[in-house]
């Protein structure tokens, strides 16, 4: 099951009393694919989501309107569940109940009492929206054929504090958020709260893999930096060898010298640790400074013999 079906089915148990129910049933047929004065179509790829269509239908109108169903298979692989109501005193009763002009398509907040709000907003996303798995990003939208429709829904969700944004899409408007705590907050107040912690785990788990692959990258970069430095300091070391002897160094260079042929791998904080007394990094860096400042010299004076 997608993420998208999974938030779907967490919004439909959480529809429980009459008036949730009918504040459901509202969103689900106002922002359905299509209302006239003789049809009312809904249309959904979610199995879940049909069957609660056809549940609260039944419940909200005791049996008394007619509904065709079909199932359309598609080459994809998914299922279109298709629901018809077509006789015009089904269609009468659906559309005056819920007070619809089919011509305007617009939100009638008498509708929703004041504690299902949420509920007729899980309404609108059972019948038009959809998000994406947060494994691959954040993305909720809702795709609605009625810009009227739209605009509605734009102004409540902006008036209780959600940010979202319009789009034109194949002919359709769609309101979006991308924002991931814009959507949590949006999925928590549905009723999604099992989707919203998710969300944040996946968030946390992400946040540990990118601070891992910073750390590893800055192992890498710092090793890739240590180890330029080794093959430096080694061959200024090697020139001096082959040039004047290692024992022609003070002993103090000569010893730092010889543990950099030997350990070429090591930080200077490891070179310094594994010399008898062991200095600290600052000492090794600046004996290999004195090193480098004599293969210098050596370089030089090979230059003006040339």
């Amino acid at each position: 099951m997608s993420f998208s079906n999974e938030v779907k089915a967490e919004l439909i148990s959480a529809v429980t009393d009459k008036d949730k129910k009918y504040a459901c049933l509202y969103g689900l047929i106002i922002f359905c694919n299509k209302i006239t004065d003789d049809e009312i179509c809904f249309q959904s790829e979610s199995a879940e989501v049909a069957d609660v269509f056809v549940s609260l239908m039944n419940e909200i109108f005791k049996g008394s309107v007619t509904i065709s169903k079909d199932v359309i298979e598609r080459k994809n692989g998914t299922s279109l569940h298709s629901f018809v109501v077509s006789d015009s005193e089904s269609v009468r009763k659906v559309t005056e109940t819920f007070k619809i002009d089919a011509e305007k398509r617009e939100i009638d907040l008498k509708n929703i009492d004041n504690n299902s709000l949420s509920n007729f907003i899980a309404g609108v996303f059972l019948s038009c929206g959809s998000i994406t798995n947060p494994e691959s990003g954040y993305h909720l939208e809702f795709v609605i054929n009625s810009e009227q429709l739209c605009d509605d829904l734009f102004t409540i969700l902006n008036s209780i504090g959600f940010s979202v944004k319009k789009a034109v899409r194949k002919n359709n408007a769609v309101l979006y958020i991308k924002e991931s705590e814009n959507i949590e907050d949006l999925l928590t107040f549905m009723g999604a709260q099992s989707s919203t912690l998710e969300i944040i785990n996946i968030k946390i788990l992400k946040d540990v893999r990118n601070r891992v692959n910073r750390v590893r990258n800055c192992d890498m970069a710092n090793l890739n930096k240590t180890s330029a430095a080794s093959v430096r300091q080694a061959q200024d070391i090697k020139l001096i060898e082959s040039v004047m002897g290692l024992d022609s160094l003070p002993d103090t260079l000569r010893e730092i010298a010889e543990a950099r042929l030997d350990n070429p791998e090591y930080s200077l904080n490891d070179l310094g640790e594994i010399l008898d007394p062991p200095i600290g990094r600052s000492g090794v860096n600046h004996r290999l400074k004195r090193i480098k400042q004599i293969a210098d010299g050596i370089r030089e004076e090979m230059s003006k013999n040339e």
